[in-house]
């Protein structure tokens, strides 16, 4: 059965996944020209604004997945991070000026970066080991149905109830308002075994089998650039403005209908080989996006990047979960989306200036060396563990 062994936590929190990201992809979408046209803004300023808020939270999602292996309750901060981003997100409804969105998007980021890691780590707790690769698969599928209906719902408002901005980022609240009272009454904490504080912080690195894996997915994310560099390149192969949004939720519907099989798949053939597939898949879409020339070849190649993310971002997370510490998954969760953020802010940059420098072709030829490395280093370095038996 397809969802045989997806405990209650699992489903809750898949389902605040899904609101959030409908709450969320109801403004950012919106965000560039609330920006520029009503409030006045540049491109560069949209800039710094990603670059803050994309800055803060990498920080955060390691120090909160530190403090919820030394803390009882997990939820609390699961709720204080989900919360604070409902709460502040709307008020971009508000804003007056750049600067105000500016500090909104900061908290906003703040929440994430609290919420993540320690997330993560209550669903690697709820889940059995034999299932863990579906649930983490469950849950990616949930985040990015939230991504398509989010957009959805604010292109229908937009084209029969209002035309106001601020009315559609006011609107936003609703889903953000269930998902507080899903993780109040329905999210249960799951008991574990905390880690010891020796007073130290940031400076616990993990050792062995998960520092190897870990710097080689940094690696990794060194050549992942934002997918942003996608939707410019599909713009330059004849994709229109009006057909980029459906573009784009289809890019989404790939990534949500091959989440959790390819999770699934991990927890039988053992998750090693589904991730280093996955990074083979990416190197052939870059490859694909450096040497398109038609409409047609951008939406086969998104359709084998969503394949990418298929393969991968639930997988990478149970892998994690399977080789940390049950004690210290919190802390493993914390390096994973810290070196996952801090690999992502030079990607872009340098993808952007090989990009002007010598065109898309090298750009997208390096990001796809990049990912073959990875996947060889992933396949000489780390051994496959026999998949949990049920």
């Amino acid at each position: 059965m397809l969802f045989k062994g997806i405990s209650g936590n699992i489903l809750i929190l898949g389902l605040v996944s899904f609101l959030t990201d409908f709450s969320s992809e109801m403004i950012y979408p919106l965000l560039p020209l609330f920006l520029t046209a009503v409030l006045g803004a540049g491109p560069a300023f949209l800039g710094i604004i990603e670059g803050v808020a994309e800055s803060t939270a990498s920080l955060l999602k390691l120090v909160s997945g530190i403090v919820s292996d030394r803390i009882d309750d997990r939820k609390k901060l699961v709720l204080s991070g989900y919360g604070l981003s409902s709460c502040v997100r709307p008020l971009i409804a508000a804003a007056t000026g750049p600067m105000a969105v500016l500090l909104i998007r900061f908290a906003d980021r703040i929440g994430k970066g609290i919420r993540t890691s320690p997330r993560d780590a209550l669903i690697a707790d709820s889940t059995d080991p034999s299932i863990r690769g579906k649930a983490f698969g469950f849950h990616r599928s949930m985040d990015h149905a939230g991504a398509i209906v989010g957009p959805l719902a604010s292109a229908l408002l937009l084209a029969y109830i209002t035309t106001d901005l601020r009315t559609i980022f006011w609107l936003s609240a609703i889903p953000g308002i269930l998902t507080i009272l899903l993780i109040v009454f329905k999210v249960k904490e799951v008991e574990r075994k905390k880690s010891p504080s020796d007073g130290r912080m940031l400076g616990i690195f993990p050792k062995g089998r998960l520092r190897t894996y870990l710097v080689i997915l940094l690696i990794f994310t060194l050549g992942n650039s934002s997918d942003t560099f996608l939707l410019l390149r599909a713009g330059q192969l004849g994709v229109s403005e009006v057909r980029i949004p459906l573009l784009w939720a289809f890019f989404h519907g790939v990534k949500m209908v091959s989440s959790m099989p390819f999770g699934a798949l991990s927890d039988r053939i053992g998750r090693r080989s589904i991730i280093i597939s996955g990074w083979g898949v990416y190197a052939l879409a870059y490859i694909g996006f450096a040497q398109a020339t038609q409409e047609i070849h951008v939406w086969l190649l998104f359709a084998l990047y969503g394949l990418f993310y298929g393969l991968t971002e639930g997988v990478e997370k149970a892998f994690l979960a399977d080789i940390a510490n049950p004690a210290e998954r919190g802390s493993a969760f914390g390096w994973y989306n810290f070196a996952m953020g801090i690999g992502a802010l030079p990607a872009s940059f340098v993808f952007g200036i090989v990009w002007q420098k010598f065109g898309p072709q090298v750009a997208f030829g390096i990001g796809a060396s990049l990912a073959a490395v990875s996947a060889l280093l992933l396949a000489l370095l780390i051994r496959q563990d026999a998949p949990a038996k049920a």
